[in-house]
């Protein structure tokens, strides 16, 4: 199980997220409030709204309450302002860390996440301290595809690879051509995505073994679980038959 698979770390915890629908209801409306606020209410015209507005269907949240986001962040309604701040730092055996929060309030925010990282054997660092360690990549995840006819449209559509591992692929593309490759992809055929987000993809990854594993993991759900964090990033990769015992 690789860190930046967030299709891997999903389906691994799937009991715990589901538990926690209404923390990840309240991501998903900071993160529309923020997008309009930072872009505009016109989705059209928002390519951070778009994706938001598409991460909300997929976990079915209600219409009127996506509208009502936009409608905050745009000002037409009053709301709270959320902050964006990224922390980094180290997690068990060195493993590189990056959390991106929004946040009405830093101080807090800054106390909790340092706390979680203590506790679970990291430390956060400075600034710049692990990003260098990602890049910023398109990714669309699919279960159960025609890998061959996958990768012949993924290609054709402008990606710049496919990863298949035991009937999951991963199509990666740029940033710039995230949107206009998952586009091609839907009308090639290809249009339910397990998920399909810009996201940070490590450039090498740390094979944990079990005691590392299972600190990592815990780590992982207590950074998640704080309503102030919104996307983590890490890595990390955990051999199958250690994640087995874990699971």
């Amino acid at each position: 199980m690789a860190g930046h698979s967030k299709w891997a770390n999903i389906k691994i915890r799937k009991g715990a997220q589901d538990a926690k629908r209404g923390k990840i209801f309240t991501k998903l409306i900071r993160e529309i409030t923020t997008a309009a606020r930072m872009g505009g209410a016109d989705p059209a015209a928002n390519p951070r709204l778009r994706a938001a507005i598409l991460a909300a269907r997929a976990q079915n949240l209600a219409k009127d309450t996506m509208e009502k986001a936009i409608k905050r962040g745009a000002g037409a309604e009053e709301g709270t302002d959320y902050k964006e701040v990224r922390f980094e730092g180290y997690g068990p055996a060195g493993v590189a860390i990056l959390v991106d929060t929004l946040s009405d309030n830093n101080n807090r925010t800054v106390a909790d996440v340092r706390h979680i990282f203590s506790k679970y054997g990291g430390n956060m660092g400075s600034s710049g301290c692990v990003s260098y360690l990602f890049d910023k990549k398109g990714e669309i995840v699919f279960q159960g595809a025609n890998e061959e006819k996958l990768m012949e449209a993924a290609l054709e559509a402008g990606a710049e690879d496919m990863i298949a591992t035991d009937g999951t692929c991963e199509v990666i593309t740029t940033p710039e051509e995230f949107e206009s490759v998952r586009d091609a992809l839907a009308a090639a055929g290809f249009a339910n995505p397990e998920s399909a987000e810009v996201t940070w993809r490590p450039q090498n990854t740390v094979t944990l073994d079990e005691k590392s594993a299972t600190t990592m993991l815990k780590l992982l759900d207590m950074l998640e679980d704080n309503d102030d964090v919104q996307k983590v990033y890490a890595n990390f990769d955990i051999p199958d038959e250690i994640m087995e015992r874990l699971g």
